[in-house]
C-alpha cells in the first residue's frame, strides 16, 4: 500500500503485535496496542522513521496489549483511546484474566491509567496524525473489544485486535468473554467487510477477509 507508513512487530513475551501507523516518515504517528516490553523496539521504529507519536489506540484492555501504554503516553504527553467497558483494566489488569489483584505481572506490581484517557464508541471516527480510524465495537473476547478500520489508497485495512486472527478468533473463556457476543461480532462486524480488506491482527500474521471467509472455520460456520 502507498501513502502510509505501517510498521508492526510482536512483543517478545506474548507475541502481541504492536502497530505504528503514519502518513510517512517524519510525520505524526499512532501506536496501536503497545504490549509487554515493546518500549525499546518502539523507540527504535520511531527514531528510524523520524516519527512523532500523538496517540495510542487500544483494541481492548488485556494487559498483553496495554502493558506499555503508561510509559508510552507519559513520555510524550499523549492520550490513550479505549472503550469504556475495558477502561478499568488499565489500572486493574488482573480483572481481565481472573487472577488475584496484586499478583506480579512480568516484573510489575502496580498499574495506572495514563493522564489522558479518551473513550471509544461504536461507529465513531478517531482522527489523529492525519488519519481517520473508523471504530466498531466487537465484544466477545472482552466486553470492550473494538476493531479499527482505515482506507489507504482506496484499499480497506482493519486492525482486528483479538477478535479475528489468521485461521482463528480470540478466546472467549476469560472474564467478560462471551461466545454469543463473539458470534454476533463476527457476523455483524467482520463478515460484511469486503474480501479485499487487509487484516492486521493482535497476534500472528496478517491476512485478508476473503481468505478468512473461505478458510477460517469460525467464519465458515457463521457464513
Amino acid at each position: 500500500m502507498s501513502d502510509v507508513l505501517l510498521v508492526g512487530f510482536p512483543s517478545e513475551v506474548t507475541a502481541t503485535n504492536c502497530w505504528v501507523v503514519a502518513r510517512g516518515p517524519g510525520e505524526q504517528c499512532v501506536v496501536i496496542d503497545p504490549g509487554i516490553g515493546v518500549v525499546a523496539q518502539l523507540d527504535e521504529v520511531i527514531a528510524e522513521n523520524r516519527l512523532h507519536p500523538v496517540a495510542v489506540l487500544l483494541t481492548h484492555g488485556h494487559f498483553d496489549h496495554t502493558f506499555s501504554v503508561l510509559p508510552v503516553c507519559s513520555a510524550r504527553g499523549i492520550p490513550a483511546w479505549i472503550h469504556p467497558s475495558d477502561r478499568a483494566q488499565l489500572a486493574d489488569p488482573w480483572s481481565g484474566i481472573g487472577i488475584p489483584p496484586g499478583t506480579p505481572m512480568f516484573g510489575s506490581l502496580s498499574f495506572a491509567e495514563p493522564e489522558d484517557v479518551r473513550e471509544l464508541t461504536d461507529e465513531c471516527t478517531v482522527s489523529v496524525a492525519g488519519i481517520e480510524f473508523g471504530v466498531r465495537c466487537a465484544p466477545g473476547h472482552t466486553p470492550g473489544s473494538v476493531v479499527f478500520a482505515m482506507t489507504v489508497a482506496d484499499e480497506p485495512l482493519l486492525f482486528s485486535g483479538d477478535v479475528l486472527f489468521a485461521g482463528s478468533i480470540g478466546r472467549v473463556d476469560l472474564p467478560g468473554g462471551s461466545v454469543t457476543q463473539m458470534q454476533h461480532s463476527l457476523r455483524e462486524v467482520i463478515l460484511p467487510l469486503p474480501d479485499e480488506t487487509t487484516v492486521h491482527p493482535g497476534h500472528g500474521p496478517s491476512t485478508t477477509i476473503g481468505r478468512e471467509r473461505v478458510t477460517n472455520p469460525y467464519l465458515r460456520e457463521l457464513a
